[in-house]
This record gives C-alpha cells, structure tokens and sequence, in this order.
C-alpha cells in the first residue's frame, strides 16, 4: 500500500458541498491500495503511521508520534498515488488494486489505525471530494509497503 502522509493544523474532506470528515492536529493520509496488497499491508501502514515520529517535541524536534500527541487523522482514498509516469505524459493506473479490494483495503486501513487508539475521519470510497488541508511545516511523507 502507498500513502502520502501531511502533518496538518486542520483538514476536511467535502462531498457534493458537505463535509463528510475532517480533523485538527494531526494527519492528513491519502492512502492507495496496489496490486497484490493484503490486509497485512494495510496493517503494517496503519501501525508505521501511528509511531512515525513527525511531530515537534518540546525542544522543537521532530520526535513526536501521532501516538505522543493524540492527533487525528483524516484517511482519503487516492488512486493516483498508483501513478505510472515512465511511459509518456498521460499517467497509467493498473498498478492500483481493482475498485472492489481498494475499497475494501481503504477501509481496512482506516479500521487499523482506529484499532491503534487514533480518532479517524475519512473521505468517501470513489466519490469525487474537495480536500481543504493546513499542512504544518509543511511536512508530507511519502510511504510504501513494498520498499
């Protein structure tokens, strides 16, 4: 599984004008299902999130987890993040997991870090959503289960 992963003030996800999730402090995670992921996939990203360490300590270090803080987070599905770019200039897609196991690997994703003790908000499955973030620092994470 992939994500991308924004330290945030505050974020929101809206769907046909309202908004369906959002959070303060905390994350911000775009989240792809790929080809071949498992739950164990989604677990693992779930768990590295949770005590990835981004968030600024009293000394003004990042040496925080979402764990430390007590953040949210806000979980968007992103197919894109699938993109393939080495064949042109129109990005391909079919290394993202088909619709159905996307969904329910998303879901799954957003299960786990719940189950860590995080409050999760999330965007819709599919739905065409408008996401408003306050990225801190900025700070964004790029993650991969596969490397």
């Amino acid at each position: 599984m992939r994500a991308l992963v924004q330290r945030v003030t505050e974020a929101r996800v809206v769907v046909d004008g309202a908004v369906i999730g959002q959070c303060g402090p905390g994350l911000m995670i775009l989240v792809c299902a790929m080809q071949g992921d498992t739950e164990a996939e989604a677990e693992v990203l779930a768990a590295k999130i949770h005590k990835l360490r981004i968030f600024r300590d009293a000394g003004g270090k990042m040496n925080l987890s979402l764990r430390d803080t007590g953040g949210a987070a806000l979980v968007v599905s992103q197919f894109t993040l699938a993109a393939d770019t080495k064949g042109g200039n129109r990005p391909g897609f079919s290394g993202a997991a088909p619709p159905e196991a996307g969904a329910r690997l998303y879901a799954h994703f957003a299960r786990a870090l719940a189950g860590l003790g995080v409050q999760v908000e999330t965007g819709r499955f599919g739905a065409e959503m408008a996401v408003h973030l306050v990225n801190d620092g900025p700070v964004t994470i790029w993650l991969d289960t596969a490397t």
